[in-house]
């Protein structure tokens, strides 16, 4: 059986529907739906970042690193490289070397449910990068295996190649390809709504008012 497969990357989000998931905020659209969001324990090491892109999927196992590094040579502008260590916890397969190859291929973020190393390196390259928090050990090129663009597994979230990734400091959202427009203007729109509501409290009216909270209360006294 082969050690390594390697499968053609799916087609990418168009950019008119990226532009409008980089207006939306995680937490917005986790207002009313319950599926797509990865643990919220994988977190971004830069704050201040909202960004989104194509899924470009990995597995590789604990402490091998070799199909990561191949796959950095495979991205495209507008990518999101996202790992799936298949559980493992100690070894950390993303530092300042793979952040430099994935910033260079034109890659807009990458998403690793593992920890990762480097963080002065990653802070120095302005580089979106999710994770689970760093770590000292890392891979090395044990050539032991991996996948690349099969559906992966990311924070209890599948991921399938090609399916579209939100990321900002609420956490990440995965959305599929033919889900995520509808779910961009929806959230837009409730955001724009939001927006309204915040300036009517700011001139004084009360936010149990607006939401029809306080008639809930009162008519329960």
């Amino acid at each position: 059986m082969a050690k390594y497969t390697v499968e053609p990357s799916a087609p990418q989000i168009s950019a008119e529907v990226i532009a409008l998931l980089e207006q939306t905020e995680t937490a917005t659209i986790g207002h009313w739906r319950h599926w797509g969001f990865v643990d919220r324990r994988i977190q971004p090491l830069l704050r201040g970042k909202r960004v989104a892109g194509t899924a470009v999927t990995v597995q590789i196992p604990g402490p091998d690193s070799t199909l990561l590094h191949h796959a950095l040579g495979l991205l495209r502008p507008g990518d999101v490289l996202v790992v799936d260590r298949l559980g493992d916890d100690r070894h950390a397969c993303w530092g300042g070397g793979v952040t430099v190859a994935a910033k260079a291929a034109g890659a807009v973020a990458g998403l690793v449910d593992g920890p990762c190393t480097d963080l002065e390196e990653v802070e120095a390259s302005d580089f979106p990068l999710w994770c689970r928090g760093i770590a000292p050990i890392t891979t090395r090129g044990y050539d032991l295996g991996g996948r690349m663009n099969v559906p992966v597994s990311i924070g209890g979230a599948v991921v399938m190649p090609g399916d579209a990734v939100m990321l900002d400091e609420s956490g990440v959202l995965i959305l599929p390809p033919g889900e995520a427009e509808a779910e961009a203007r929806a959230a837009i729109a409730r955001q724009e709504r939001g927006l309204s509501v915040q300036a009517r409290i700011a001139a004084g009216e009360k936010l149990g008012d607006i939401s029809g909270a306080t008639a809930k209360i009162l008519a329960g006294l």
